[in-house]
């Protein structure tokens, strides 16, 4: 098994590259998808969270109302290590599920959105850095999410730099090209990794001296 980080910028691309990389085979873990589920209702992890931050988080169905509780986190570096306390062992333990039951010669992509600001890249064998230049982002923000730019702004500043993502890459894909050029990049790059997937499967299966 061949464990890889994949991690990008907002606005950089990253979902569009984990498309193409499970289209061609791997096996996706996503952190954002999992941090939701762990905090549904009737979860361990949601019950955690309104016992911190009040009944108030949740909507009048019961789930987690988001904006609420990003308002408040968001806010208070106190109260957001609060909330990572709780939900980032419940991602963490629901990860190593899934990737415990994935093929022994799997790639197993984690999509994890903060690698570089929370220092992860130690936990994969190597990590992807889907990179895009700064206006390239932000004209993607503004015009394919709706954000206004101030906005869009605030989010790129709130992550780590450009410079700080590429230091710890192993590959880096070029997401300023079109998506023709894209999908080629991202077939070199599967294949580059079936290869380092294959290699570390066959090492696992040596005999121990």
């Amino acid at each position: 098994m061949l464990k890889v980080g994949l991690t990008g910028g907002i606005g950089a691309g990253k979902s569009e590259v984990s498309r193409l990389l499970v289209a061609s085979g791997a096996v996706l873990i996503d952190a954002d998808r999992i941090a939701r589920e762990v905090v549904e209702p009737g979860t361990p992890g949601l019950a955690a969270v309104v016992e911190a931050f009040g009944e108030d988080v949740l909507a009048a169905d019961g789930t987690l109302d988001r904006p609420k509780l990003g308002s408040i986190v968001f806010a208070d570096p106190e109260k957001l290590a609060v909330l990572n306390s709780i939900v980032h062992p419940l991602v963490g333990a629901r990860s190593r599920e899934l990737e415990q039951a994935a093929a022994e010669d799997a790639v197993v992509i984690h999509d994890v959105p903060l690698l570089a600001e929370n220092g992860l890249a130690g936990l994969y064998d190597l990590v992807i850095v889907v990179d895009a230049a700064p206006e390239t982002q932000l004209d993607r923000l503004v015009r394919l999410r709706g954000m206004t730019e101030a906005d869009a702004r605030a989010r790129m500043a709130a992550q780590a730099t450009r410079e700080q993502r590429r230091a710890i890459a192993d590959i880096v894909i070029d997401n300023d090209v079109p998506l023709e050029e894209l999908e080629r990049r991202v077939k070199e790059v599967w294949a580059e990794l079936v290869r380092r997937a294959r290699e570390t499967g066959d090492s696992s299966r040596q005999p121990q001296e």
